[in-house]
């Protein structure tokens, strides 16, 4: 069974820094796309960031130069690496994970953000940015 746990979130004041961690488990993670998602209170579940199975990135244009996603495919791990974050970044923040048969770069470019296109999600880790 695939597992995703998601570390690294935090209280912190805006202009600072983070990285999240997601750690995988129960299946072969360089076969998987990967995706990082957000989760505001009383708003919907967004995309942020995805990493494709070759390493390509794809970012909502809210974190476009700010956010860093990255993966150690040795370590089973994606990362999350956020500068410069800003009050409207708090939010939860979960990975996500989707086996990449029938996923080329027609999907990446225009589904790799969607919510459902993902089967397994981690619990979350908060990060909450004080102005």
């Amino acid at each position: 069974q695939v597992q995703l746990v998601e570390s690294g979130g935090d209280s912190v004041q805006a202009g600072g820094s983070l990285r999240l961690s997601c750690a995988v488990s129960g299946h072969i993670f360089s076969m998987y796309s990967m995706a990082w998602f957000r989760q505001a209170p009383g708003k919907e579940r967004e995309g942020v960031a995805a990493i494709s199975i070759d390493g390509s990135t794809k970012y909502i244009n809210s974190v476009k130069g700010r956010f860093t996603s990255s993966k150690d495919n040795a370590k089973n791990t994606l990362y999350l690496q956020m500068n410069s974050l800003k009050p409207e970044d708090t939010a939860m923040y979960y990975c996500a994970a989707t086996h990449s048969d029938g996923r080329g770069a027609w999907w990446f470019a225009l589904r790799s953000l969607n919510t459902g296109e993902y089967n397994y999600w981690g619990q979350g880790t908060q990060v909450t940015v004080t102005s």
